[in-house]
């Protein structure tokens, strides 16, 4: 079977060349063929000896996820259904704005954890994504992007690349595809790829405690945690991972986590030079209209997080079929943001992008194949009731 150079980081690439009688520089020279350039034919890698690129050519492959479709938002959000074979398919977003593009991506075909508000996680689940895929997805939106007239300015580093901030907020878990998912990350904050710095690459977990734990030591990126909920009993219905890894686990790895990017504590020589992360988690926090949304659990808040440097991320809920939840009014969120800026935290309001075409936050469903047996959630009404014993 030939082997995917997309699946490999500079680590892997050296030794595959390695294994193939090749100097190391050979990794930096094909991975900027790859990433930089774009280009999946050995033959066109010209400062490749041609006796390398026939060599390549019998053991090797480039291959990217498929696109199915490419709907556009009014407002200007792009999104890829990526075929990942054996019927199921991904979705991949791009938002522009003024001083950045932002991409989403997804790191599994469907989603195991099951949290209340979100269509990945009804889909089901199938598989994690190999790196290839992972990668792919920015592979692929910045051939596409970049053929077109610019879709993000000139940002608050001089960056004119059209993807300038990778979030892995997409479909699934990132924490628990761990291995595959760091790969891909090495890619992007790579010098040779993609060249991103590590306060332009956010991974976002329901809180997988080990793996964070993990993550701050092998590839410390941006940190964003979807919390959704001021209390156990509530987090407990609404992000069931909770029930393993309580409040209490989570927050203090989060704590951990900041302690460590604050200390620079980056074991690995080789990445140090990309910089720290950001100093504070944002946590993510998806307004559910009569659920979490009251003034005595944004104080709950204030209180749960006090100990951790922090930034919060109200997300107005976005409507899928059948949900079983609705957004909260404007004003309740508004009234919600003053509670804990009044506090000192620093809160922002998610504006909703490119859900006409189901693009955003919670929206992202694909086509998954799930592997499991599932019942028919009640989900939203258990939700209610523990939310209503709270209130």
């Amino acid at each position: 079977m030939k082997t995917n150079l997309l699946d490999l980081d500079a680590r892997a690439l050296t030794e595959f060349f390695a294994g193939i009688g090749e100097k190391p520089y050979r990794a930096r020279q094909v991975l900027r063929w790859l990433h930089q350039v774009g280009q999946t034919d050995f033959s066109q890698m010209t400062d490749l000896s041609k006796a390398l690129r026939e060599k390549l050519s019998t053991r090797a492959v480039v291959e990217v996820p498929h696109c199915v479709s490419a709907p556009q938002a009014t407002d200007g959000t792009r999104k890829w259904l990526l075929s990942v074979g054996a019927g199921n398919a991904i979705e991949t977003v791009f938002i522009p704005e003024q001083t950045r593009g932002t991409l989403c991506i997804s790191s599994q075909a469907g989603c195991a954890l099951e949290c209340a508000f979100c269509a990945t996680g009804r889909q089901g689940f199938n598989r994690n994504l190999s790196t290839a895929e992972i990668v792919g997805q920015l592979w692929w939106a910045v051939r596409v992007l970049g053929s077109e007239p610019r879709n993000a300015r000139l940002g608050e580093e001089g960056n004119t690349r059209p993807v300038s901030n990778v979030v892995m907020m997409g479909m699934g878990e990132p924490l628990a595809n761990f291995a595959n998912v760091v790969r891909a990350m090495r890619i992007m904050l790579d010098d040779h790829a993609y060249g991103l710095s590590r306060r332009r690459v956010t991974l976002s977990t329901s809180g997988i405690v080990p793996a964070i734990d993990r993550l701050r030591e092998e590839c410390p990126v941006a940190l964003a945690v979807s919390l959704h909920a001021p209390n156990d009993a509530l987090r407990d219905e609404l992000v069931p991972i909770n029930r393993k890894y309580p409040l209490r686990e989570l927050l203090a790895a989060c704590r951990r986590y900041v302690d460590a990017s604050l200390g620079d504590e980056i074991s690995d020589a080789k990445w140090q030079r990309k910089g720290a992360p950001r100093d504070f988690v944002t946590f993510e926090y998806i307004m559910l209209d009569g659920v979490n949304d009251s003034a005595q659990q944004a104080r709950e808040l204030v209180a749960l997080t006090r100990d951790v440097p922090c930034k919060f991320n109200l997300i107005p809920f976005n409507a899928f079929p059948d949900s079983g939840f609705a957004r909260s009014p404007e004003s309740r969120v508004r009234a919600f943001q003053e509670i804990l800026v009044n506090a000192g935290l620093v809160t922002t309001v998610r504006k909703t992008r490119g859900d006409d075409i189901s693009g955003a936050c919670g929206q992202l469903a694909g086509r998954v194949r799930d592997r499991r047996t599932r019942r028919a959630g009640e989900s939203a009404m258990r939700v209610r009731s523990v939310a209503g014993e709270r209130l």
